[in-house]
């Protein structure tokens, strides 16, 4: 479970974050959604302890990550390029991630093989370090290492970015799958309302910086609102 109090960040005049009180539900697949500027990166990176927040707290399973790095253990995460390594193959970094997980190296590739239809033959084999890889094939690498160690809590800010439509649905296959098989709870920013509310259960929608609207998602439920929100 994920609790959020008052939590508060403000950049200049502009408010990035205003949230009185928010919870996260263990097994909830929560889409976050809103207009650019909404502040949903700004709320991620205050839960991963990248940017402190002004006033409040976020508690991740009774750990506050301002205090403590335990929450990191069984939290898995992809924000931008700035997570990954750049200078390694893709091969070479998960075989490190694997490595400072306690991981062998057969253990390694056989979890890779969860992720072959994803990786569609363009990530692995390619020779290529991270950084020459396509925008498509980062975020491939991104989320492949977010999902890696089996975490309980996935954050992902918009992972269907830069993907090409085949990789789109191979990706909300993968994360439905995932949160089946495993109970994970997952958080995704995305601007592709379709797609969040096809794997969604619950819907978040921010306007600078605060939840206006916490919506309930069961068999898509939340698309109307969600359409006369955003065509309105």
């Amino acid at each position: 479970m994920i609790t959020i109090q008052n939590l508060k960040k403000q950049f200049g005049e502009t408010v990035a974050c205003n949230i009185d009180e928010f919870t996260i539900n263990d097994g909830d697949i929560l889409g976050l959604v809103g207009n650019n500027g909404a502040g949903k990166t700004t709320l991620f990176r205050m839960l991963l302890d990248l940017l402190q927040a002004d006033e409040g707290s976020v508690v991740i399973d009774g750990i506050n990550p301002t205090e403590s790095e335990a929450w990191k253990q069984f939290v898995g995460a992809y924000i931008d390029e700035g997570f990954l390594i750049d200078f390694l193959t893709p091969e070479e970094y998960f075989a490190f991630l694997g490595k400072i997980s306690g991981m062998t190296q057969a253990e390694v590739d056989e979890r890779l093989k969860d992720f072959e239809q994803l990786a569609a033959g363009e990530v692995f084999g390619q020779k290529k370090l991270i950084r020459n890889l396509s925008a498509g094939n980062k975020q491939k690498v991104g989320i492949i290492s977010a999902l890696f160690r089996r975490p309980k809590i996935v954050i992902l800010d918009e992972p269907f970015n830069f993907l090409d439509p085949s990789s789109q649905l191979i990706l909300k296959h993968v994360l439905t799958d995932y949160a089946q098989d495993t109970g994970a709870t997952l958080i995704i920013s995305s601007h592709n309302l379709q797609h969040t509310v096809d794997i969604s259960n619950r819907i978040a929608l921010l306007e600078h910086g605060v939840v206006i609207r916490d919506l309930p998602n069961s068999q898509g439920s939340a698309n109307a609102e969600l359409e006369e929100y955003f065509g309105g």
